[in-house]
């Protein structure tokens, strides 16, 4: 009797990155993914040691990807919007895999590099060198808030993303103005969270950076 196929690496988070792109992180398990391939639990653990180990790889080959033909130009806060603007579109293309980016941090290969050209960025700067660590962090928690937020709505099918926007105008339009006034004064200026997410995205960011550029002066 011939024996099971042996799975790549490679070819195992392929298998497990499609199952995420069209489930989600909470119902995925690695016998999910073992049912997926053909084979059982155990012939997986030979390459990760356990699910979170396996999500992490996930996560960090769409930063691979994202940055593998990526080149630094411009000053520092045009390098590190660039770079931010790569990770959203990367992880805008699989939105059900912002989440796992956002709980399942990594060293891997594509993290570093991403560190890599923040830090850099940074020290390009002027900031103090005992002043980036602070800020690299604050960058990188702004950056898979946004993105993983983002990705929430970019997850929504066409029906729900319909019923939402409908739920939201009669909510905010109908809002009751003794109790709500502000809201009902405001009512028809307010946008929905879905609307212009990448104006929103480059100014709350360029707001941060020029925080940091005015803290350098």
């Amino acid at each position: 009797m011939a024996g099971r196929r042996r799975w790549s690496t490679e070819e195992i988070l392929d298998t497990a990155t499609e199952l995420l792109r069209t489930g989600d992180a909470e119902s995925f398990s690695v016998r999910k993914l073992a049912a997926a391939l053909g084979t059982d639990s155990s012939s997986l653990y030979r390459h990760f040691r356990n699910k979170t180990e396996l999500m992490r790889a996930v996560a960090d080959r769409i930063l691979l990807a994202a940055l593998a033909d990526h080149r630094p130009e411009g000053d520092w806060k045009q390098r590190i919007t660039a770079l931010a603007l790569r990770l959203r579109e990367a992880f805008g293309q699989q939105p059900q895999l912002a989440a796992v980016w956002g709980r399942y941090a990594s060293g891997g290969a594509g993290s570093r590099l991403a560190m890599e050209e923040v830090l850099q960025a940074l020290r390009a700067s002027g900031l103090p060198e005992e002043q980036i660590p602070a800020r690299y962090h604050r960058i990188v928690v702004l950056l898979s808030a946004l993105i993983a937020g983002e990705a929430g709505i970019g997850g929504l099918t066409a029906e729900e993303y319909d019923q939402g926007m409908e739920h939201f105008r009669v909510g905010v339009l109908g809002a009751d103005p003794e109790r709500f006034p502000a809201l009902a004064h405001f009512a028809r200026e307010i946008r929905p969270l879905g609307v212009d997410r990448r104006a929103a995205f480059e100014e709350i960011l360029a707001a941060h950076l020029a925080q940091i550029e005015a803290a350098i002066r």
